[in-house]
């Protein structure tokens, strides 16, 4: 009987040995780290309002909004604009009713974002009383208009 014990006691062992692996705790694959979110494209520059007034603040907006000026007023418009680009060329065009340019004038701006530009005419001896409009433009391309006028 010690030989059917040994068989047996090696049967045990052989498949005690061979269950060892499957009792193993298998590793689930580690899931993938989130991939990072892709960068927003950057928004295309564009004007967003013009304002016009009798003074602007040192962030370049207009404090109190106006369309109707005094003949010794000097003219502000605000023109606030978001969006990001290397160049641009804003423009500002004054002109009277008749459509006589009183004054033009551009500046050039980089924005990254929310940005607030700034122009004004002045003329110390007053401006005529009537209507006027100031036509903004970028790149060349129209962006908008205010008209406004000038009261005695």
């Amino acid at each position: 009987m010690r030989r059917q014990s040994r068989v047996g006691f090696v049967l045990t062992l052989c498949i005690a040995v061979s269950l060892f692996p499957a009792c193993k705790k298998t590793e689930e694959p580690k899931a993938a780290p989130p991939a990072a979110a892709a960068p927003q494209a950057a928004a295309p520059f564009a004007v967003k309002s013009i304002d016009l007034g009798n003074a602007v603040g040192a962030d370049k907006k207009i404090n109190a909004p106006t369309t109707t000026f005094k003949p010794a007023d000097t003219i502000f418009v605000s023109i606030l604009s978001d969006g990001t680009s290397p160049k641009v060329i804003l423009a500002a065009r004054w002109s009277f009713e008749d459509g006589q340019v009183v004054n033009e004038s551009s500046q050039t701006i980089a924005p990254t974002g929310p940005a607030a530009t700034e122009f004004h005419i002045a003329k110390p001896d007053g401006w005529p009383a009537g209507k006027y409009k100031i036509e903004v433009a970028a790149n060349g391309a129209p962006a908008g208009t205010r008209e406004f006028t000038v009261v005695d």
